[in-house]
């Protein structure tokens, strides 16, 4: 199964994007790194420049048809540049209006807040996130992972970089069941 990882061109934490996608790859699974453009993204650590990485595909052009799963890292800039892309914030509807699975961490919850879809849910977040989250009628809570199984989507979200093992492994289980049928 095809997992969509989408992210900006520049400002994704570099481990948030680097350990899931290993995570998918070590489940058999193929990771796809998607963007509002083509060619290369810009990772950080934090505030510094990282390593860049290869666009496989541009939002504008993929489809939904084409991955059974979503992940969403974070980064604070991240998140906010794709919840300023319509085309973004549609396909990471698309997922859940789908009934496909999406997996988000930190800052990336932004992405969910301006694509509509937190209402009703419990998830988490980096603690900033909170009152967004609310605001935009979900539940927070902070937790090292959670998996909100509300129709028609399962939403697995984590706080942070030190919560990426739980994350990894919280989420390769429900994407699994996914591949499984």
């Amino acid at each position: 199964m095809q997992i969509a990882f989408l992210v900006a061109p520049e400002g994704v934490e570099q481990v948030e994007l680097t350990d899931p996608w290993q995570a998918v790859a070590d489940a058999g699974d193929t990771p796809r790194l998607l963007s509002t453009r083509s060619g290369k993204i810009q990772a950080f650590n934090h505030l510094d420049k990282a390593d860049t990485f290869p666009v496989d595909d541009t939002v504008a052009d993929a489809s939904l048809a084409d991955y059974g799963a979503l992940v969403l890292p974070g980064g604070v800039a991240n998140p906010d540049f794709l919840r300023m892309d319509e085309q973004a914030v549609a396909f990471v509807r698309a997922f859940f209006d789908a009934g496909k699975p999406v997996a988000s961490i930190c800052h990336g919850p932004w992405t969910l807040v301006e694509a509509d879809v937190v209402r009703g849910r419990t998830l988490t977040s980096w603690p900033s996130l909170r009152t967004d989250i609310r605001n935009a009628g979900g539940e927070w809570v902070d937790e090292q992972v959670k998996v909100c199984e509300a129709a028609p989507s399962t939403l697995i979200t984590s706080r942070k970089p030190d919560d990426l093992k739980a994350f990894c492994e919280a989420f390769t289980e429900v994407f699994a069941k996914v591949s499984r049928g």
